[in-house]
Order: C-alpha cells, then structure tokens, then sequence
C-alpha cells in the first residue's frame, strides 16, 4: 500500500507574517523618509477603520516614493502590490517579498498574463483576513500631474473577494489617500498624505443586493474616484491643464491652504543665501559622494518620474554606510537650493 505523502499547510511563511527583520527596516526607512521632505504632513488619520480590514488606495505620480508615503503613515506592516516585471529574476524577487511586495500583472502585459492575478488576489485576502492592511495603487501606472487616470478594477476585485470569504466576521474597507507633492522632481520639498473616508464595501454590497458584481464594481470605482479627486489638488486632465493648475494653486482648497509655506521675505532669503554660503560650500564637498552618486544614477533613466525615489535610496545608503553623519550636511544643502529657487522663481 502506497504511502501519503504529508504536504504542510503552509510550506514557506506568508507574506503577511511578524517579520523582526522587516519591522527594524521599516522603522528605519520610514525615518529618514520623512525627513527627506521639507515638510512631511499626515492627514486624516481618523479616518482610518480599526474594526475591519483595510486597503489603501493612494493615487500614483512618484513611483516608489508614492509607496514610501503610505508606508509611512504609521508603524503597522503593509502588504504592496507592484508590477510583474520586476519579479523576473528570481534574487530579485526575493528581495522584493522580504519587503511585503508581490506582484500583480496589468492588462497591458497582456489577457494571459492578467489571469494569473488570481494567485495575487488570493494571497491579498489572506493578508486582509490576518489583519494586515493592503496597499494598491488603483491607477496601475505612474504619472507625476495633478489629475487622476482611470482607476483598474484590482481594488474592487480584491474588495468584493475579501467581502466574500469573510465579510460576516469583519468589515472590508478601500481607504482612499491623496498624495501631494510640493514638486514631482525634487526630494527636499513639501509632501502630504491626505487620508479621507473609508468606503466600507461590505455595507455597500450589503445595502445593494440588487447588483451584480460588474455593478458593485463599478459603483465603487466611482465613488472611489470622486473621493480621490477630492484628497488631491486635482485637475482634468485636457489642454487648460497648465492653465488651471496655476489658478488652482493661487487659491487652493483646504486642507491645502492652511498648509501653504510662508515664503523668507527677500530680505531674509538674500541674508540666509549670503551668510549660509560658506558653510553651504563645505557641506556641498562633503556631500559630493551622494550628489554624484544620485546624479549618475539618474541621469541614466529617462523616466523622470522615478528620479526622486532614486534620491532617496541613493541618500539612505550613504547615511548608512556614515553612520548619519552626512545627514546634516545633505539636509543644509537641500534647504540652500531650495532657498535659491525660491528666489529664482
């Protein structure tokens, strides 16, 4: 008689799992992340649900600093989603799930290689059933301009899944987060994370029955959208972008005018620029490994959109391997430049 082999339940750990490794790490990049920025601001932190299973949806211009800006939130361990791509070497897939990523596939990788998403969204509702919050950006792709693409249909799909298998014990929630960057291609600025009303899926669902799934998902996807659009300073995407864009931020809405940055009258820019520029002169050379570093790397991807996350892993490396002591320096020079385009502009 032929003997069963016994198959563990669970052969590697889950992806959503206490990880001691992680959690120092996170702490760590979260830091310097958000002293990366001029100003880092956090809105809306209520709004985050606390009885049930959350999935944040944060619209997408900065490539992984957009991700960064979620992560930093709070420090509670969140689960991403990125392109399929990037997990084709294997050393580098690896890597990616140690840092809570998996990959999703998107349509224009073509029908075949969207269907095997099926294995992903299992794997996000396990994470959500363990109390592990979920990060996807619903827009699929990035693009540094205050508008907002057609939003895919990962989101709901893994929102009504979740609903399915465990609605009954819990809630399933899509929080929304509008990301606001001061400038889409300069690190030492201002970003705001701007986290509004949670939909709660498993009331919406609930208080529909009348719907089908493709109704469900596209109801959400509306709401979702308009709840966006009201997080960011958002304008439509046509050909008085520009235009509009200049009105918007002469007058911008709340949350966003409150927060606006008192500019250094001219008097006191010219003094910080005159007085500052010796000790921005020493920093500047003691800094050289990262600009150098930074500039090099970026000026070999086309896709300017990605410079910044450059930067910024360009600038943790470099405090690490100082042990922090360029932080001062680098933060110096930042805040010079900055000072010097203000006034240029």
């Amino acid at each position: 008689m032929q003997r069963e082999l016994s198959i563990p339940a669970h052969p590697m750990a889950a992806i959503q799992d206490n990880d001691r490794f992680y959690n120092a790490l996170h702490r760590l990049v979260c830091s310097v992340f958000r002293i990366s920025y001029r100003r880092f601001t956090v809105l809306g932190r209520e709004n985050i649900p606390t009885d049930g299973a959350v999935i944040y949806a944060p619209n997408h211009t900065n490539a992984l600093c957009d991700a960064l800006a979620v992560l930093s939130i709070d420090e509670t361990p969140k689960v991403f989603v990125a392109r399929a791509d990037i997990f084709r070497n294997p050393r580098t897939a690896g890597i990616l799930r140690r840092l809570k990523m998996m990959p999703i596939r998107r349509s224009r990788d073509g029908w075949d290689e969207v269907r095997r998403n099926d294995e992903t969204i299992h794997r996000a509702v396990a994470t959500l059933r363990d109390g592990v919050p979920f990060v996807i950006m619903p827009e699929a792709t990035h693009r540094p301009m205050h508008s907002l693409l057609p939003l895919s249909k990962g989101v709901f799909r893994i929102a009504l899944n979740a609903n399915e298998a465990f609605g009954k014990e819990k809630p399933v929630y899509i929080v929304p987060v509008g990301l606001e960057y001061g400038d889409f291609f300069h690190l030492w600025d201002t970003l705001t994370v701007n986290i509004g009303q949670a939909i709660n899926v498993t009331a919406f669902a609930a208080s529909h029955p009348e719907m089908d799934r493709p109704q469900l998902m596209l109801s959400l996807r509306e709401t979702l959208t308009e709840r966006m659009r009201s997080l960011i300073l958002w304008v439509p995407d046509d050909a008085d972008y520009e235009k509009r864009l200049l009105a918007l931020r002469a007058n911008p809405p709340e949350p966003f005018r409150s927060l606006a940055s008192k500019r250094m009258s001219a008097a006191g820019r010219w003094l910080f620029l005159v007085l500052g520029a010796p000790l921005f002169a020493v920093s500047a050379v003691v800094t050289l490994p990262i600009w150098l570093s930074a500039w090099l790397i970026c000026r070999r991807v086309e896709d300017r959109a990605f410079h910044n996350s450059l930067r910024f892993v360009v600038q943790l490396t470099w405090y690490l391997l100082s042990f922090f002591t360029l932080l001062p320096f680098q933060t110096f020079v930042q805040e010079y430049l900055y000072r010097v385009k203000e006034l240029r502009s």
